[in-house]
């Protein structure tokens, strides 16, 4: 991959990746509220995805789950049903004053990382975007294994980036907050997953052609 394309896909993917997203977020209400250890689990698990679905971009899922409406259809409801439910979570989450939060990060760390892991794998617009976007930086007169890695790679260190810079601002932002406004933190986040949600469930296969 010579270095024209890789800066093209870096500042393409980086455009993509600073719109809010259900992965921006979990980041930006795990700062907010839990503090940056938590939140950098859940970095973890959503850079752990998107090797993941990029793998399987170049295994050919995508293309897979492009034609078969079932399989599509299933990751589909079952990634609708998932956003519903941390939705609703968010909403309930009890809150407090940021000053005097005390979350366990061993416990609370961990569910971050696997709700991040699961969004990302559960969202079946992700597959099938990065099946149609990856291939137009892809030399097919170069190793296509190695490019593979390295738009990999390269992904989860920009996926990174932009959720410490939403994560940093929720954190920030809410510092002084008092629980009222933390509540409303974690109402307006839950909000926007249903709305995710809903935008899901109301995707087809061919929304990318």
């Amino acid at each position: 991959m010579d270095a024209s394309t890789f800066l093209l896909y870096v500042i393409a993917a980086s455009a993509v990746m600073i719109t809010p997203g259900p992965a921006m977020l979990l980041a930006l209400n795990n700062g907010a509220s839990h503090g940056m250890r938590v939140a950098g689990f859940g970095m973890a698990g959503a850079m752990v995805s998107d090797l993941i679905l990029i793998a399987a971009v170049g295994c050919g899922l995508g293309a897979l789950l492009q034609a078969s409406e079932q399989l599509f259809s299933l990751v589909k409801w079952v990634g609708a049903a998932y956003l519903l439910y941390l939705a609703w979570v968010l909403w309930r989450a009890p809150t407090q004053a940021l000053a005097t939060t005390h979350s366990s990060a061993a416990v609370t760390g961990r569910s971050s990382f696997l709700r991040a892991l699961l969004v990302g794998l559960s969202n079946p617009k992700g597959l099938l975007f990065l099946s149609a976007f990856l291939p137009q930086f892809i030399r097919p007169d170069q190793p296509v294994a190695q490019q593979y890695v390295i738009l990999a790679v390269t992904t989860a260190v920009l996926d990174c980036v932009m959720m410490m810079i939403y994560a940093l601002g929720g954190r920030h932002a809410m510092r002084s907050f008092s629980a009222r406004v933390m509540q409303w933190v974690n109402r307006s986040c839950a909000g926007m997953l249903a709305v995710l949600a809903l935008g899901l469930s109301l995707y087809r296969r061919n929304d990318l052609s």
